[in-house]
């Protein structure tokens, strides 16, 4: 009972609704959270998620036959017993032409080498398959020291033209003034929370609900910088060679 409590609330905390203003990365998490749902329906057939942490966007992929999670074998990943399989973060341990679809959240920036990693994903994948990712471009450093790199939509756009995928659809999340209020929440989550959770809800009721709720009105008033944003989402798709 523990177990499944402790993996909800993970998930949650991942995947928030619109009503956990007192989270303090409710802007980054919610509105990744609409896109990928937004572009969930392209997703189809046999799905990997590669990194898949927590699942917690499983059940947004409903044209998925079957949904595969991996993440790199640690001692947290096989504690968690979320993931269907583990691997060194090099080789995939699947065949040639193995999934219809193939997922991949915030993993991206954690990858030393991202060309290697794409063509390993790429080579999993059937042709006029679909690989779904999402990248940060503006965010602090985070699971140091394994944090390796911000892209822009048009070094995304390269990466995978360079190995031949074809760019199907690409958008910018978190790009109205809620980009601002996010980084400020962010910097107050890092330097202002502790380990007393009395403390921290303390925080999140009186400062980050706040902070959130008039972000969320200047945001419906404010025009959109698509030069300042948050994450990027692409699809791109597998050419029948």
């Amino acid at each position: 009972m523990i177990k499944l409590i402790k993996s909800k609330f993970i998930k949650y905390s991942l995947a928030p609704n619109i009503f956990c203003i007192f989270e303090p990365f409710y802007f980054a998490r919610y509105n990744l959270m609409k896109k990928i749902k937004k572009f969930s329906l392209f997703v189809t057939g046999k799905t990997l998620d590669i990194g898949c942490g927590a699942k917690q966007y499983e059940k947004f992929f409903i044209k998925s036959d079957e949904y595969v999670g991996i993440e790199i074998e640690t001692d947290l990943q096989k504690k968690r017993k979320i993931a269907d399989y583990f691997y060194d973060g090099k080789i995939l341990p699947f065949q040639n032409n193995s999934f219809d679809s193939i997922l991949c959240f915030q993993v991206l920036e954690h990858v030393f080498e991202p060309l290697d990693f794409l063509i390993e994903a790429k080579r999993v994948l059937k042709p006029g398959g679909k690989i779904l990712i999402t990248v940060p471009f503006i965010w602090d450093e985070h699971e140091q020291p394994r944090d390796y790199g911000r892209y822009s939509s048009f070094g995304l756009k390269y990466l995978f033209t360079k190995i031949n995928l074809e760019v199907v659809k690409q958008e910018k999340v978190t790009s109205g003034v809620d980009c601002i209020f996010q980084l400020v929440l962010s910097y107050i989550q890092k330097k202002f929370f502790s380990k007393n959770i009395i403390i921290n809800a303390f925080i999140k009721i009186f400062l980050v609900s706040p902070i959130n709720f008039i972000g969320i009105i200047f945001n419906k008033v404010l025009p959109k910088n698509e030069d300042l944003y948050l994450d990027n989402i692409i699809l791109v798709q597998k050419k029948n060679d």
